[in-house]
């Protein structure tokens, strides 16, 4: 099956690139940019800055001079692994000759052993595995074999797949009881080996990601730095009651920790990591899905500790949630994990890479305070990652290439199946064609959501009987509709899902509407940050200010709203009514209800993921309320 999460059981059913695929709208097209522009780009950058050539380096045996950080292996990884999903999604014969060229290099610099590595190991270099807090040898097999089961996934076995075997091979030899009992400093290896098992048949890799799991917690790793919460060594994964420390880290273990425990029938572990996200998404999470509210350690800060300009929300982040939320809905079927991968994907996920694909955010703050100016699109490597415009490559460059494998697959995120049906999570225009029940069931969706909230699902074919089509109704969405093949319309309850059950005949149609026009949105009070700041959503999308849409030139900072006026949609822009205040002075203070009314203006605001498209602007999500 071409998807990247085919769990050993479950209450729903992953589709795979060959009965799912995206046809147009806003995810088609960035899909196809993905194909057309950001793996070429990431690509040239790999080049570049000498990346890739460090495994033809390594593969001479002679010193070198190495390129890039610790973990620069694992970018080559990602990328692989989103040419390969692309090829499977296309069959690009000229991007399947640039995979087999860039699989060879990799291929020639591995040990004997299965050893591979360009950073340890060689005349000149530390040894393996003496630096695993932050090393990240372990992590970079992660993003190897997860490379190695899209290839297989989609293609078969192949040279690559067999050095992904080897890798593997090593690591549980290595690693496996007698050998080292210790873990690496940045999770990805567990979930990789849990679904590299799914993807071989071969048992031993599970178990060799079951042993991480238990290891993790037990203080196999130094203190370090941040302390061991840094890397989720403080406590073990059963016992955490919310993520906590670096959010990447946090995220990637509890998804291995969900893919040991579903392929195990580890309840007690899949209940503590269902708990875990539920308590970070209630108390750690911003308005847009972003996690992580500190710079120095890419980390979680305490509940409610929520500042919008010091929104860490890496990109990678956001990845790593959809890895997570997509396991746990797989695994339960709760429809309501669909909201939380909506709200990343169009929130972060989205605009994350620009519209051309070929510059990326690092991070992805709900408030930039200054109005910076676009970086050089191909002159040097940029070593801001919280600046507000997106840069073409980064000195820690894991977003680019963890965005462009995240679009190539993004398909199999819009649906599900089970015995009696196909369950829709996420609306685009697309097609899904599958077997349901032993027999062929085929849907396509018309639509321009969240533009316009009507999704039109079309029975293609039905060759079984009764059949039940299930369409996740967000939480925010309060007045939706649904109308069946027989043309009753019915309210629908928002936060669940609207289920259709018959004997479906091709040309059948299926119409929800859900109500997107914007709305005010407040946050709980708890977050000190932003109390007395609103912001509006439309659907699904977070909207901001920015800057240049402000009357005289005004800044985000001068900024008040009314929200207690409805925000007004007019010609495909939404305006909200505020005041822009000029409080110069020699003092920061002053009365609590001070004078200054400000000038009355009607402001516009843009979609969050378009923010940064227009030039150098400063920009708020959270908005001062008068």
């Amino acid at each position: 099956m071409t998807t990247p999460v085919v769990p050993g059981s479950g209450t729903l059913r992953p589709l795979g690139l060959d009965e799912v695929r995206l046809t147009g709208g806003h995810w088609g097209e960035r899909q196809a940019v993905n194909a057309a522009n950001t793996i070429g780009h990431c690509l040239h950058w790999l080049e570049k800055v000498g990346w890739i050539d460090n495994f033809t380096r390594a593969a001479t045996g002679a010193p070198f001079e190495r390129a890039g950080r610790e973990f620069s292996d694992s970018e080559v990884y990602k990328l692989a692994e989103a040419m390969a999903w692309e090829i499977g999604r296309t069959g690009d014969p000229a991007l399947e000759a640039r995979f087999t060229e860039l699989a060879a290099v990799i291929g020639a610099a591995q040990e004997e052993d299965g050893y591979l590595n360009t950073m340890f190991g060689h005349p000149g270099q530390q040894p393996r595995y003496t630096e695993l807090e932050w090393g990240h040898e372990l992590y970079c097999y992660g993003h190897l074999l997860q490379a190695g089961v899209a290839r297989l996934r989609c293609h078969g076995e192949d040279d690559f797949t067999r050095l992904c075997r080897r890798a593997a091979d090593h690591v549980c030899d290595v690693f496996g009881p007698g050998g080292i009992e210790r873990v690496c400093g940045h999770a990805v290896i567990e979930a990789a080996l849990a679904e590299f098992a799914r993807a071989t048949g071969e048992p031993r890799y599970l178990e060799q990601a079951r042993l991480f799991i238990e290891r993790r917690g037990t203080h196999t790793l130094g203190d370090g730095g941040f302390g061991r919460a840094y890397y989720q060594d403080d406590v073990p994964v059963r016992e955490a009651e919310v993520l906590r420390g670096h959010v990447v880290r946090a995220l990637y273990l509890a998804a291995g920790a969900i893919d040991v425990a579903v392929d195990t029938g580890d309840e007690e572990l899949l209940e503590a990591v269902r708990a875990q996200w539920g308590a970070t998404v209630r108390r750690r999470t911003h308005l847009t899905g972003g996690m992580g509210s500190r710079y120095i350690d890419e980390a979680f800060g305490p509940d409610f500790a929520l500042p919008p300009d010091r929104a860490y929300s890496e990109s990678c982040a956001g990845v790593a949630a959809v890895m997570t939320a997509w396991r746990l809905m797989l695994a339960t079927g709760d429809m309501g994990y669909g909201d939380f991968i909506e709200r990343v994907a169009w929130n972060v996920l989205s605009g994350a890479a620009a519209p051309d694909g070929t510059a990326f955010f690092y991070a992805n703050p709900l408030h930039v305070r200054t109005a910076d100016e676009e970086p050089p699109r191909d002159s040097a490597l940029s070593h801001q990652a919280a600046r507000g415009q997106r840069a073409p490559w980064y000195d820690v460059s894991c977003c680019p290439t963890n965005l462009a494998r995240t679009f190539a697959q993004f398909a199999v995120y819009l649906a599900t199946a089970d015995d009696s049906g196909i369950q829709l999570h996420q609306y685009a225009p697309g097609s899904i064609d599958t077997v349901v029940g032993g027999s062929r069931f085929a849907l396509t969706v018309a639509t321009a959501y969240p533009e316009d909230g009507t999704v039109v699902v079309r029975v293609e074919s039905n060759q079984g009987s009764e059949r039940t089509v299930s369409l996740r109704v967000p939480a925010w969405a309060e007045g939706a509709t649904l109308t069946g093949p027989d043309g009753a319309t019915r309210a629908v309850e928002a936060g669940g899902a609207a289920t259709v059950t018959a004997v479906f005949e091709p040309g059948d149609e299926i119409r929800l509407h859900l109500p997107v026009s914007a709305r005010w949105t407040a946050p709980d009070p708890r977050i000190d940050a932003v109390r007395g700041c609103a912001a509006v959503e439309r659907g699904p999308v977070v909207l901001c200010a920015e800057s240049i849409d402000l009357p005289g030139g005004a800044d985000v900072a001068e900024l008040t709203v009314d929200a207690s006026a409805a925000p007004i949609e007019r010609d495909g822009r939404v305006y909200v009514s505020a005041h822009v205040h000029d409080r110069d002075g020699d003092w920061p203070y002053g009365p609590a209800t001070p004078d200054d009314e400000g000038k009355s203006a009607e402001v516009a605001l843009i979609p969050f993921h378009r923010r940064a498209t227009r030039g150098p602007a400063s920009m708020r999500v959270w908005l001062p309320v008068d």
